[in-house]
This record gives structure tokens, C-alpha cells and sequence, in this order.
């Protein structure tokens, strides 16, 4: 009986130790893809009349769309209706176009530039550099210092609150040109 229950005892805390794991902030580990970038096309097709419209092949379902060419964002529902689409600012290091997952999250944080950040939603990393939305606690969507490597992409303040309410762990984020 002791032995069935040191054995139910050790299952337990190898699957909470898993969860912890797969789910830990990037400061414990870091973030990883979880699907490799795929080669896109090189620019995917846009409407010229209507520059924020959703970019064509840009996936489908619920997901996260972020041009890196054009520094915007779409949040697409189910549907493929946008819910909202918004300017960014982006990072000295951009990720490859491809299709990504949310990997981690903080709610608050201080940025590789050392400014105080909220909402962060993370999904990749390059070279070392971890990638992700984020915006800065004071308001700023100031550009980040030429030569110095970062990866947060800014957002306002509100468009940071949307992102975080859409962009749960394991969210798809497509990235295109």
C-alpha cells in the first residue's frame, strides 16, 4: 500500500513539474518555437486600397498576424474576422516569416532595453534574442536603440491589453512580410 502511494505520490509531481516547465517565463528557460518558421512568400499580397487589411495568405482560424514590412498587427477570431489591428514598433531583431505558438507570458517585467514592461506575450526566439509583444508601462513606443538587440515588438498601452486578452499560451502567430 505504501509502495502505491510513493508511486502515485512521484507520477504527481512529475506531471506538475512538466506543466511548470512547459509553461515557466522566459527568464527560466526560455522560449522556443513551437512550429519551425516556414519559407513564405516574400511579401504576402496586400490590398492596396485598404492598407490594414488582413494580409492575404495569412493563415486561417484564430490567430495572431504581425507584418514585419509594414509594423502591424491583425488579431483575427474565429472566422477569419479581425477583431482589431493596430501599428507597432518594432524590434532591432525580426523573426522569420513562418507560423509560431505563444510560448510565454508576464504580466510585468523590465525589458532587455531596461525600460518597465506589461503584456508581454512572447512566441520565438533569434540568435539568443526572445521575440514578443509588448508594451511599455510609461506609454512609450520610442524605437530601440540602434546596435543594441532586442526583441520586444511595442504596442500602445490599450492595443497591449487586447493582445493579452487574445494571445494565450500556445496561440497561433503568423508571421509575414
Amino acid at each position: 500500500m505504501v509502495t502505491g502511494l510513493t508511486a502515485a505520490a512521484l507520477v504527481t509531481v512529475g506531471v506538475l513539474a512538466y506543466q511548470a516547465a512547459a509553461t515557466a517565463p522566459v527568464e527560466r528557460g526560455g522560449p522556443r518555437a513551437t512550429v519551425s518558421p516556414a519559407p513564405g512568400p516574400p511579401k504576402a499580397p496586400r490590398d492596396e486600397r485598404h492598407p490594414d487589411a488582413l494580409p492575404a495568405r495569412s493563415g486561417t482560424g484564430e490567430r495572431v498576424v504581425y507584418s514585419v514590412d509594414d509594423d502591424r498587427v491583425w488579431l483575427v477570431g474565429a472566422g477569419d474576422r479581425v477583431r482589431r489591428t493596430f501599428r507597432v514598433t518594432p524590434s532591432t531583431v525580426d523573426p522569420a516569416p513562418g507560423t509560431y505558438a505563444v510560448t510565454s507570458r508576464s504580466n510585468r517585467v523590465t525589458g532587455s532595453d531596461g525600460v518597465p514592461i506589461e503584456h508581454v506575450v512572447r512566441f520565438t526566439s533569434v540568435d539568443g534574442v526572445v521575440i514578443g509583444f509588448s508594451a511599455a508601462v510609461d506609454g512609450s513606443t520610442a524605437r530601440p536603440e540602434r546596435g543594441v538587440r532586442t526583441g520586444g515588438i511595442r504596442e500602445t498601452r490599450a492595443d497591449g491589453e487586447a493582445m493579452w486578452e487574445f494571445a494565450t499560451i500556445g496561440q497561433k502567430v503568423v508571421v509575414v512580410r
